[in-house]
């Protein structure tokens, strides 16, 4: 993409730090992506259940992509007004201060490995503490029990941490430590709230939950406004003193960047997984029906709660058609294989390669492919894939509205598998609902800036947001309500038979 930059046009500057891939994109004005430029990294298995990254090539892939979009557009760094982090959340890094050298790989959110941990918390009457509090559910989804896991295992890592030698922090806390050199430990409340360690009612990390996984306060990252000036970057990273002013998860900035900025309104963002948020307003709102409680953003002091409902699997399923099954040369190809059919011919796939979250929170259930024929084919199995993603959504937005008390007018959508239209009408049918793809789907990097912006007055107002979202495309709804009920209830029973199947093995 080429940028019109002018030698005085001012940019604000969003880094994109995904699951696969480090992105850095270049916004203007008007909200629109100027410049982009993408690396993708590596992710390892080392274990059944185990997913782990190189901290260090989270960091040198991020910063090689923030200086080649400025570089390769022959923009300086005075021309940055801002710069803003969205990152993949939960992923746990454990690093020296002395040196920011990383302890031990990255313990990615997809990441397993403590589910017997967090069993047994339950079993020993913690769940109602922690979602009192953190708005949570006892997953090995979170950071905290990954963090107890590298003190438990990390030889001598438990004593150092109470000495002050460590340092924990998601993603954006590493970026940060970096881009400042070093000088700011910090996390905003977006993505400590996504911990299992902070209260997200009083606005700090929790003494009470810290001592029931054991972990010292001293490792902790200061927690600030999701908008806000909080670190200058090292002027030897991107050559010039450019303010770090905007930081939020990324479903959080995917939110914001979708403009859902009143109570009511929702997104859904197709990644790696998929993440249905919806905005409840200044208040807390506890769910019945196994979904999340969690911050949106905090500006200014003052604090936007979400309704979260979290699918594991999303995009992933299909690059798992690619990558693991090789059926599929380019995820691009599933759409016209997957329409080549007019359904999935009874044939069911439930993507619990790493457990189901919402509304199910199963860590022992495990992928299934069912209602497999001899007339079944490849065109069945990438519909049914397509289709398995729309499902797994729908139930959660039903959970969402349930809980709210009231229907969704309409789903604002994003992420790589938005561009499937295929997939969106499905899941227009499923949810009897519109579903709205805007023409800027860099949503959740378009968040980060948006955040980053407003800090420094590059963008005055939500108002002046609201007003450059654009639609795309509308996807309306045109099966009945008997369709869906069916449809839903066949997926329903093929959940049931992958539900708490590694307990049986």
């Amino acid at each position: 993409m080429q940028t019109t930059a002018g030698s005085g046009q001012q940019y604000v500057l969003a880094l994109d730090q995904g699951t696969t891939s480090s992105r850095a994109i270049l916004f203007d004005r008007r909200g629109q992506p100027v410049a982009i430029r993408q690396q993708p990294f590596a992710q390892s298995f080392p274990q059944p259940g185990w997913v782990e990254q190189d901290a260090g090539e989270i960091w040198t892939s991020q910063l090689a992509v923030a200086r080649a979009v400025l570089r390769e557009h022959g923009i300086a760094a005075g021309q940055v007004a801002a710069l803003g982090i969205a990152n993949q959340r939960e992923t746990t890094i454990l690093w020296e201060r002395a040196t920011g050298e990383p302890l031990a790989p990255a313990i990615v959110w997809q990441d397993r490995r403590t589910a017997a941990q967090c069993a047994a918390l339950s079993a020993a009457g913690h769940d109602a503490l922690f979602e009192q509090r953190s708005g949570l559910r006892l997953d090995p989804y979170f950071s905290g029990t990954k963090l107890a896991w590298l003190l438990e295992h990390l030889p001598g890592a438990r004593r150092r941490a109470e000495r002050g030698e460590l340092a924990f922090g998601t993603v954006d806390s590493w970026l940060a430590w970096q881009l400042s050199g070093g000088r700011e430990h910090v996390t905003d409340a977006s993505n400590a709230a996504r911990t299992l360690l902070f209260d997200i009612h009083r606005g700090c990390w929790d003494e009470e939950l810290l001592a029931v996984l054991d972990i010292p306060p001293t490792l902790l990252p200061r927690v600030v406004d999701s908008s806000g000036v909080v670190a200058r970057i090292d002027a030897s990273w991107l050559g010039g003193d450019i303010p770090l002013a905007g930081i939020a998860g990324d479903q959080q900035a995917a939110t914001f960047g979708q403009v859902c900025l009143a109570p009511g309104m929702a997104k859904n963002t197709y990644g790696t997984g998929c993440f249905l948020l919806l905005n409840v307003g200044q208040q807390a709102q506890a769910s019945r029906h196994r979904l999340l409680s969690t911050v949106g953003w905090r500006r200014g002091g003052a604090t936007t709660y979400l309704l979260e409902g979290s699918v594991f699997m999303g995009g992933a399923v299909i690059q798992w058609l690619r990558d693991g099954l090789g059926m599929i040369a380019s995820a691009a190809e599933v759409e016209a294989l997957a329409a080549s059919v007019a359904d999935s011919g009874g044939v069911y796939l439930v993507p619990a390669h790493t457990g189901l979250g919402a509304p199910y929170w199963d860590p022992q259930a495990r992928g299934a492919l069912l209602g497999l024929t001899r007339g079944s084919g490849r065109a069945e199995i990438a519909r049914a894939a397509l289709e398995a993603i729309a499902f797994q959504s729908a139930e959660v937005l039903q959970a969402m509205q349930q809980d709210a008390g009231q229907p969704l007018a309409e789903l604002r959508v994003d992420g790589g598998a938005a561009a499937n239209d295929l997939l969106l009408q499905c899941q227009a049918d499923l949810l009897g609902v519109p579903v709205l793809r805007p023409q800027v789907t860099e949503t959740t990097a378009l968040g980060a800036a948006y955040l980053a912006g407003l800090a420094v007055g590059f963008w005055q107002d939500e108002a002046e947001l609201a007003a450059q979202w654009q639609i795309d495309r509308r996807f309306e709804p045109s099966r009945s309500a008997d369709w869906r009920q069916a449809q839903l209830a066949g997926w329903r029973r093929a959940v049931q038979r992958s539900l708490r199947w590694a307990e049986d093995a």
